[in-house]
This record gives structure tokens, sequence and C-alpha cells, in this order.
């Protein structure tokens, strides 16, 4: 009996997923060529003093033809490691330093991949906007997803020390979730390490996450960074947080992201409190 060769048919699950992947990149593509994009701003306030803002998170939203906002979590996983990431980054950069200019009251930190780095089209992005008013670089901090940085260790270090001499700060996101190389940390002197949401939410209520979260700070602390809990929802567990020892706490109960311009409010209200 002889037997042949034969390609596996591809399962209609990974069929779908391909089909899913494709559909993201196009429409990616066609909102980033349209321009289709803003910036939604966060507030990341003092822990001790909730109703004051210590910068902005400027979140990029993408949109649709009809002006609809498209959820991240629908196409990030298909452009993160594509030039189409590095596009959207380079738009929010650029977004980012335009609101810095028109805004001289407020420090604002915009996200970026490690892989952006090595990316020409951002670098003369951020270098145009450094010329243009060498006064942005200390409003502006550079949060770098903790999974990128672990993937390019070197190259972030040399960046950010590069960057650090012209007055930028640079955030750690999602510290916590599992990427992190701890023999890594020590050398890359981030400012600011910004405490997974996974560990934040429900914290009052969950003692496992209240011992993981206070290792955090307290590596963070040791190393003399600045301290950020996300996810904040609820007052007890912004209590909790402030009782630990965070410097600063952003999430929903103190303002969902909104692309108005949270700064032109004279107070900032947690959810709740009159």
């Amino acid at each position: 009996m002889q037997f042949y060769d034969t390609p596996p048919k591809a399962s209609p699950l990974s069929v779908a997923a391909d089909e899913k992947t494709r559909n993201a990149i196009v429409m990616v593509r066609d909102a980033l060529n349209d321009k289709r994009a803003m910036l939604a701003f966060q507030p990341v306030v003092q822990a001790r003093m909730p109703k004051r803002a210590a910068f902005y998170e400027g979140l990029i939203r993408i949109m649709d033809p009809t002006g609809r906002i498209i959820p991240a979590a629908d196409f990030i996983g298909a452009v993160e490691t594509r030039e189409l990431g590095r596009r959207i980054d380079c738009l929010a950069l650029e977004m980012g330093l335009d609101t810095l200019a028109a805004e001289p009251g407020i420090r604002l930190s915009i996200n970026m991949s490690a892989r952006s780095i090595g990316y020409p089209e951002w670098l003369a992005a951020l270098e145009r906007g450094l010329r243009s008013d060498p006064t942005l670089a200390e409003r502006l901090i550079l949060e770098i997803t903790e999974s990128s940085a672990m993937d390019m260790p070197e190259l972030v270090i040399d960046f950010m020390a590069d960057m650090q001499e012209r007055g930028i700060c640079f955030a750690l996101d999602d510290f916590g979730a599992g990427y992190t190389a701890f023999r890594y940390l020590k050398d890359f002197y981030f400012d600011i390490i910004k405490i997974d949401g996974e560990f934040i939410r429900g914290i009052s209520a969950n003692p496992d996450n209240h011992i993981l979260t206070q290792a955090l700070v307290s590596i963070a602390q040791h190393f003399d960074m600045f301290t950020v809990a996300e996810s904040v929802e609820t007052a007890e567990d912004a209590r909790v947080l402030v009782e630990m020892g965070v410097d600063c706490l952003q999430g929903y109960f103190f303002g969902a992201p909104s692309v108005s311009h949270p700064w032109n409010i004279s107070q900032l209200k947690p959810r709740g409190v009159g």
C-alpha cells in the first residue's frame, strides 16, 4: 500500500481566526490612511489628593467610517508586531505632542511598544516635537508595555538613558503581568511603575492580590520608582492602595477615558462623591 503526503486541512476555527486577523488589519490600515483617530484622556490622580491629577494618559482611539470607536481588543493583537502597530504609535505620539504644545499646564503619558524605538518615522516624530518646543520633554511620559520591553531590554535601556537626559520620563506599563525578568529591572531605571489592573481590581476583598501588590510596591520603592495602580474601580480599593503607599491611582472610579479635555474641569470628583 502506498501512502501520499497531503497537506493538513485547516480547522474551521483557525480559518475564522485568520479571517478575523485580516479584517482587523484592513480596518486599521484604512482608518490610519483616513486619519480616523483621536486621543482619549484619563486622569492619573495623586493618591492622597485624589481631586488633583498628577498627569493624564492619552489613549489612542481608532474609528470606523461611521465614527464608531473600534475597541482596541478587536485589533491590537493583529497589528502589535506589524508595521501598522508602529504607525499607530507614531500617530499617538504626534497627537500627544500636539496636545502638550497646546496645553502647557499638563503632563501627558503616551503608550508605545519597544518595537517603535527602531522605527525611523516614530523617532522622527519625536525629534520634530522636541525641536519645536524643548520644554515638551519634561512633560512627556512614554509608557512602554512590559511584554515588549522584555523582548529587547538592551535597546530599551539605551534609548531610555538617552531620552531621560533630555527630560522625558518613562513608565513600565502593566507591571506584574508576568513578563518582567527581575534581573533586568535594576538596569531599566524606569521612573514610573504601573501595576497591572489584574492585581488591583477588588484588592480590598482579595488577600492574595493584597500580598502580591504590596510586594510589587516594595520592589518599586526599593528602586526609587513612582507607583501607579491601574484599574481602580471602588472607594474601598482606593483606600487600601493609599494605605499601602501607592503614589497615584488610575481607573474608572476617578474618571473614564474621555475625548474631552478633563484638565478643563476645576476639580476631579471620584464616582459617588458629592
